[in-house]
């Protein structure tokens, strides 16, 4: 796990990306190319100096692994293309984490996520304030960039929670 100051650091520039990753997928149902190699390149640079040259290159390993387990759910039609480099991008930031714990913020996010978006999806003040967004009308399909950047963002933030 992160030591709470490193999680802060990461959290300054990935919060922003996150949160404009999942409206944009919201809106269009799809990430921008630009912030998945924006969020992408926070690791490379950040990574070294929080967690040291090991961790940092398991981090970068990471990332080619859900890389390529992303694109072959692209393949098969289980995952979207955005969704999978938005994942590799993140993955850098959970190494040396605890399993049980990544696994149970990836749950509740998901979860979590998919029903926040289907309660919204039926309020006609949020249809109305956002009426082009395709994630509306998409019923098959789930932004699942949103659940992402939830995963990072509550990942980050239970580094800096105090553990009592």
């Amino acid at each position: 796990m992160l030591e709470p100051t490193d999680a802060m650091i990461l959290l300054v520039p990935v919060l922003p990306l996150a949160i404009w990753a999942a409206v944009s997928d919201l809106k269009r149902m799809k990430i921008p190319n630009n912030t998945v190699i924006a969020m992408a390149a926070v690791w490379p640079i950040l990574g070294w100096f929080l967690v040291g040259l090991s961790g940092w290159l398991w981090g970068l390993a990471l990332m080619a692994i859900v890389f390529v387990a992303g694109f072959l759910l692209y393949l098969t039609g289980t995952f979207g293309a955005g969704d999978a480099k938005f994942a590799a991008a993140i993955a850098g930031f959970f190494v040396g984490g605890d399993i049980g714990e990544i696994l149970l913020i990836i749950f509740v996010c998901m979860v979590g996520s998919l029903i926040l978006h289907r309660i919204l999806r039926s309020l006609p003040v949020v249809r109305n304030a956002t009426p082009d967004w395709e994630s509306w009308t998409r019923r098959r399909y789930f932004p699942f960039g949103m659940a992402l950047s939830a995963i990072v963002i509550f990942y980050l933030l239970a580094a800096i929670w105090p553990q009592g």
